[in-house]
């Protein structure tokens, strides 16, 4: 039987898998296939990690290991929802969850120092950040906004705040010193193994070795200098509070899960210079670290003497009074923008921003102007591009801009920076080098104490493969493609080569193919978004990541409408249900009211794909008659206006799955190319149709209360069930397909 894996995540998507998961199961199920499930959660995979020390019936298996090995197939096809990107703090709260419901496993060692916490911490780094997505991308990124989705978009235009000419919205980058100035690279002539070590005056540390590499891997270094970057900081804090506009910090502290942690502990202490430098040593002491926020050093606080304690907090108070207004995650609850790292992510803060004129949230709850601190520059750049470009001309008009799809580049783990093992914070002066077998240094920086240091490695197959699916891709839209590299950086140099010479394997005949830096490719693109044209970003990994959020945040009011496919490179195929996060907010709305407001839409898109995916592949005509009626179903969805809406007594997750449910198998019943496929669903589709008020009453009955789903990161199945499947008459209608 041909067999799609449905994958178990976190937070709002695992809940509405719950809702959903029993209509793909039954409609599938018509066409013979087979729907199997793998849990990758957080809560999952911590688990797994600790397989070996649980008793029996709690280990859960390497499912994510077993994904990954099947990425890696031509028989894959797996549909992707969105994960958590754990940062420490959430890491810990999962952690804090599962010893409550019974697993015995060991506190989080913030400094390990026996081997058995020295263990323990290796273990939770494995699934801390972004963990999954590098395992499972054995193919590159193919994400666009499928065109009822755009249509969509143009008849029902959401809302974009209108933009001044005269804000003062400003992005901060430091230009120099950072990741971008200072980066070196080197195309491996052989497969090779590497070596990266910290030489100095007392002698040489091996910060890694063993580090395998391929003929043809592109290999980078670069250093972020942290007395630039304090220095730096201290201007931006400085020139916020003169101009009068609120102070943010911008970064990736969940995919860049080593090195930007480390940026915001800079941050939070820029801007609260009198408090570390007075009371820094009693903090660390007590295992505060400005790296895990704000919040995490509030929270902590009764870990110091009661006088200290005091004397700490109103020194806090007394520096955020007398520093630059600070944006807000929550102005009602006093979360600032240096509570928490993870939850201002560049990719997603940005766009919200540029969306609500160049404006966020103040301590008064008012919006205002803001300077948009983004340490490195690499690709801060392109953010200032879409501002300047709307100071300008204005904010974007929905009903007529034109779109800005991707390719990116990220098929085994290109382009991984800051989410492995090759990043260090420098613990003293010297110099770190790269080395091959030979013991010729590839690339070395000089670094001082505290400096940020890293690696990556991009493979030449995923490269080539990249290439190849621009062409594609511009040839299948017709649409021009622009390479967002930058000759300046020397990564990119090594990258514009490659794409050079693969091209030429490639008939590009009647294609608009160009090369142009991340800064100036974002002035085309926006220019040709205002006149209602097409472009695609061909980009790479970290780039593929921010774009994919900024511009269908604006053509599309969200970047969980895009359809995002992985084509993987052995022929397999991986349909992620588009990006923009697994809203934690939803997850206390439903525990609070019963009310879930995901949508969906992500998944529709994923699951008709991959339906054609197993039509291809398999040669099964009714998986892609499923495939083509679902896309129907979205479509008269988006149309009638069935996605959820946002308050208690409104159609909900649960609703509008109902209601895809009720369209999909009205499609099925009418279409004339299977006559038993449409005899099969006419029954439930009547069915539905008759007993549509029933079904709503059931669903819109149990809204308003709180609901007991049994944990936040490990929800009891039975509970998060029952919540999640509260209409008796529909559950009934869909086990009768089975």
């Amino acid at each position: 039987m041909a067999k799609i894996i449905y994958t178990l995540t976190d937070e709002a998507p695992m809940l509405a898998t719950y809702s959903f998961l029993p209509v793909i199961e039954a409609f599938a199920s018509t066409a013979g296939v087979e729907v199997e499930t793998r849990d990758i959660s957080l809560g999952g995979r911590i688990i797994a990690a600790f397989d070996d020390l649980l008793p029996e019936d709690q280990r859960v298996g390497d499912a994510l290991g077993e994904l990954g090995q099947l990425a890696t197939t031509p028989e894959a096809n797996i549909i992707k929802l969105p994960n958590i990107s754990a940062s420490v703090p959430q890491l810990k709260a999962a952690i804090a969850e599962l010893q409550a419901q019974g697993y015995a496993l060991p506190a989080y060692p913030d400094e390990p120092r026996t081997d058995e916490e020295k263990d323990a911490r290796a273990r939770y780094d494995s699934v801390k950040g972004s963990a999954v997505n590098p395992v499972l991308r054995e193919g590159n990124s193919d994400r666009r906004a499928p065109a009822a989705v755009k249509n969509y978009a143009r008849r029902h235009p959401h809302s974009m705040g209108a933009w001044s000419p005269d804000s003062k919205t400003q992005v901060a980058t430091m230009g120099k010193d950072d990741f971008r100035s200072n980066e070196q690279s080197v195309v491996l002539p052989a497969a090779d193994t590497l070596t990266i070590r910290l030489v100095t005056d007392a002698g040489t540390t091996v910060l890694k070795d063993g580090l395998k590499v391929l003929e043809g891997e592109v290999v980078d270094a670069t250093v972020m200098r942290a007395a630039a970057l304090d220095a730096f900081l201290a201007e931006q804090v400085a020139r916020a509070k003169a101009d009068g506009v609120l102070f943010s910090v911008h970064l990736k502290a969940t995919m860049m899960k080593v090195s930007d942690p480390i940026i915001f502990g800079h941050v939070v202490r820029a801007f609260l210079p009198e408090v570390f430098s007075r009371y820094g040593a009693e903090l660390a002491a007590a295992g505060l670290s400005a790296n895990n926020g704000l919040g995490s050093i509030l929270d902590g606080l009764d870990a110091l003497p009661e006088g200290t304690r005091e004397e700490v907090r109103a020194a806090i108070e007394a520096g955020l009074a007398d520093g630059p207004k600070l944006a807000m995650v929550n102005s009602d609850k006093g979360i600032t923008n240096l509570h928490v790292p993870s939850d201002v992510i560049v990719d997603a803060s940005m766009p919200a921003m540029i969306r609500t004129s160049g404006h966020m949230w103040g301590p008064d709850g008012e919006e205002a102007d803001t300077l948009a601190v983004i340490p490195d520059s690499s690709y801060a750049g392109v953010y200032q591009a879409v501002i300047d470009d709307c100071r300008e001309h204005g904010a974007y008009d929905p009903t007529t801009m034109g779109s800005v799809p991707n390719v990116g580049l990220m098929a085994q783990k290109a382009e991984e920076y800051g989410s492995h093992d090759k990043t260090f914070e420098i613990s003293e002066a010297g110099r770190v080098e790269v080395v091959n077998s030979a013991g010729d240094v590839l690339m070395s920086h000089d670094v001082q104490p505290g400096d940020i240091w890293r690696a990556c490695q991009t493979k030449d197959a995923p490269i080539r493969d990249w290439v190849k699916l621009a062409v594609t891709r511009a040839r299948a839209s017709k649409t021009p493609a622009v390479f967002w590299l930058d000759s300046e950086r020397a990564h990119d140099r090594n990258l514009i080569a490659k794409v050079e010479t693969y091209l030429a394997e490639h008939d590009t005949e009647g294609l608009d193919l160009q090369v142009l830096s991340p800064v100036e490719a974002a002035k085309l693109s926006v220019e040709r978004i205002r006149k209602g044209e097409d472009t695609i970003s061909v980009t790479g990994n970290v780039l593929r990541d921010y774009n994919t959020d900024l511009f269908p945040i604006l053509e599309l009011g969200t970047s969980a409408k895009m359809l995002s496919v992985v084509p993987l490179m052995n022929g397999g195929g991986l349909f992620e249900t588009g990006a923009g996060g697994s809203a934690p907010k939803h997850v206390q709305q439903l525990v609070q009211e019963n009310y879930l407001r995901w949508d969906s839409l992500g998944e529709f898109l994923a699951l008709a794909e991959s339906l054609r995916h197993m039509a291809t592949t398999t040669d099964n005509a009714r998986a892609a008659l499923l495939g083509e009626t679902l896309d129907k179903a979205t479509e008269r969805l988006l149309n009638e206006n069935k996605g959820p809406a946002r308050k208690v007594g409104q159609i909900d997750n649960r609703g509008s799955h109902f209601y895809l449910a009720l369209f999909w198998a009205h499609e099925l019943a009418q279409q004339t190319q299977d006559a038993a496929l449409a005899e099969a669903f006419r029954q439930v589709s009547q069915t539905l149709t008759e007993q549509e008020d029933t079904i709503n009453g059931e669903l819109l009955g149990v809204q308003g209360h709180p609901a007991d789903i049994g944990g936040y990161y490990r929800p009891d199945e039975a509970k998060a069930s029952a919540v999640m499947r509260p209409s008796k008459t529909f559950n009934e209608a869909l086990a009768a397909l089975r």
